[in-house]
């Protein structure tokens, strides 16, 4: 959800960056403020990248302290409280969430804010000490360089409150896991942002701070989404792999031919095929694989043009450990279940959902019975 409504940055050292389209309606807000005082909309663009810049400095420090941490990035979604990060693999995601690493994470995002306030603060009062940084409003596209100050202290704070997913509510949601469990914490730490967030939504509208009314609706939507997430994290951690895996499929062995593979394909409903060498999997090849190599090459065996970059997976795994699988393999799209070294079953992005929605109706069929 969260990445269909976002746009590309590109790829930076590594990372896939992406923003998100509530920066699109901070940009129009900033328009319609500037048409509304009848300044240049020159200066609401201004303002607005100056609350980009805030946020590239919160998570260019971040970032820096995941790779201190040995953390692997795949793609962050920047977000006007902050951002979202996804791991290059399940090692980086697991500890992502230990308490030393998630504090660490948390604190370095607030105090890049805060110090970057303080210097360009001091940089403004030593070159032009007869501007006052007091001088309200704070945050205005009127005087955007005051404004640079204060959106750095603003962003800064504002991670401090103890609301989930800001960066304190993070902090507290890994004291509440400890004793409580992870589900618990995360309804408990979702539950005090959403409070914190109708508190300032209605502060902003007492006090007629739309800054404040804007944070108050960020939080709250980031803490629905977050809790969503959570939720269908439970729900995938308790099925296992043999519960949705597809027992009946085809393999391919690496003798065979492209033509014959293809001829092979075209009677099942298959998109990717395990490839096996006796009872032992040995790659893994995709339909179109085979067909763009029989359009470039002609034909040839399938040992030629076979994936060998795979991840197994057991009968007793969690299918939340498998999607996690999928998620940091670029291009995966199937993963061979074993048992003893023999491909037992697959699971793959073309059959999960569908495994999931029967699994889901043959769950409910049976808690019926039962009653």
């Amino acid at each position: 959800m969260m990445r269909g409504w976002s746009f590309p940055l590109g790829r930076w050292i590594g990372v896939d960056v992406r923003i998100h389209t509530f920066f699109v309606m901070l940009l129009g807000f900033c328009l319609l403020y500037t048409n509304a005082v009848h300044i240049s909309a020159a200066r609401g663009i201004g303002l607005w990248l100056l609350l980009v810049l805030a946020v590239a400095v919160r998570e260019i420090t971040r970032v820096i302290a995941a790779a201190y941490h040995g953390l692997k990035l795949r793609s962050i979604l920047l977000l006007p409280i902050g951002g979202l990060y996804s791991y290059a693999n399940p090692e980086s995601q697991e500890r992502s969430i230990e308490p030393r690493v998630q504090t660490a994470m948390a604190i370095a995002g607030p105090l890049a804010n805060l110090c970057f306030a303080v210097m360009v603060g001091a940089l403004i009062m030593g070159a032009a000490p007869h501007l006052s940084l007091l001088d309200r409003p704070w945050i205005t596209p009127t005087h955007l360089i005051r404004s640079i100050v204060w959106l750095n202290l603003f962003l800064g704070f504002l991670n401090l409150l103890p609301a989930y997913p800001l960066d304190a509510g993070r902090i507290l949601r890994s004291a509440f896991s400890r004793s409580r469990g992870a589900l618990q914490a995360n309804r408990a730490t979702t539950s005090i942002g959403q409070v914190l967030a109708l508190l300032a939504f209605v502060a902003g509208i007492v006090l007629q701070n739309p800054w404040l009314i804007m944070a108050g609706f960020f939080i709250f939507i980031g803490a629905q989404l977050e809790d969503q997430g959570v939720m269908f994290q439970s729900v995938v951690d308790t099925v296992q792999m043999r519960d949705v895996m597809l027992t009946d499929f085809a393999t391919l062995s690496p003798s065979d031919t492209l033509e014959d593979a293809l001829y092979r394909s075209i009677h099942c409903l298959q998109d990717d095929f395990p490839v096996v060498r006796g009872s032992n999997i040995v790659g893994i090849v995709s339909r179109q694989r085979i067909m763009d190599a029989l359009r470039a090459d002609g034909n040839g065996y399938v040992q030629g043009v076979m994936s060998r970059a795979f991840q197994v997976a057991q009968p007793d795994d969690s299918l939340g450990a498998t999607i996690r699988r999928i998620s940091a393999g670029r291009g995966l799209s199937l993963v061979p279940v074993t048992d003893g070294g023999r491909v037992v079953g697959i699971v793959s992005l073309q059959n999960l959902m569908h495994s999931m929605n029967l699994l889901a109706e043959q769950r409910r069929l049976q808690r019926q019975s039962q009653e």
